[in-house]
């Protein structure tokens, strides 16, 4: 038969024993008593410190609150900030308006002259009519009537387009102004001094004050030759 190892000489394992018998630990257990690694004779500055600070704070902030000019600086810092607030929302308010009146203008100023296109074409009707009445002015008296009659048609057009603040440019008579008139020629005038129209070849109108065409005209040069 085999002998069985005899460990009663062997040193004993500090974990193994009675768990209730004090003996069976010593101090180099990690269970060892705290005290020898955390003494209580260590101070707790940081603490101390932390609520020392807040402390000082709150007694800076009562000594503020208590103190009249401190109040007064504070107020007048609140009322410059709410004078600012003020003035900013009035700002934005006049922009807001000013957006809202360009905005209406642009729109009643497409309505107004939504037409314009139209008008043109109407237009090169009333310079064909125009011309009859200047061929019918040229041949015998048997074409008087025919005149008069083309005559009530073109003023009758004049009066449907003034409604619509369609208006003819007057041009013969007065001076050149190239934002109403467009020259075609320049003749010498015994009756027109020099730069003034002598002569309307095609009506230019206006489109509630804005040019739809320019009246094309012969301007004078004066009495002497050109």
């Amino acid at each position: 038969m085999n002998a069985q190892p005899d460990y009663s000489n062997h040193p004993r394992d500090p974990l193994s024993g009675d768990p209730l018998d004090p003996t069976t630990h010593d101090a180099t257990h990690p269970a060892a008593d705290a005290s020898s690694r955390y003494p209580d004779d260590v101070p707790q500055e940081t603490g101390d410190k932390s609520y020392d600070t807040i402390d000082a704070a709150y007694a800076s902030a009562a000594d503020r609150a208590d103190d009249p000019e401190s109040r007064d600086e504070a107020m007048i810092r609140m009322r410059h900030e709410v004078e600012q607030s003020r003035q900013r929302v009035l700002i934005a308010q006049a922009e807001l308006e000013n957006f809202r009146k360009r905005t209406r203008k642009d729109y009643e100023e497409q309505l107004r002259f939504a037409a314009m296109p139209l008008v043109e074409d109407l237009l090169l009707v009333r310079d064909n009519l125009a011309r009859a009445i200047d061929a019918a002015a040229a041949a015998s008296g048997a074409t008087d009537g025919l005149r008069a009659g083309v005559e009530m048609v073109v003023k009758q057009f004049d009066d449907a387009m003034a409604k619509h603040g369609i208006s003819p440019i007057n041009s013969v008579g007065v001076p050149f102004d190239p934002n109403l008139h467009q020259a075609i020629s320049q003749m010498p005038s015994q009756q027109h001094p020099d730069g003034v129209v002598a002569i309307e070849a095609t009506t230019g109108f206006t489109m509630h004050g804005r040019v739809i065409r320019p009246s094309q005209v012969v301007v004078s040069t004066g009495g002497g030759q050109v």
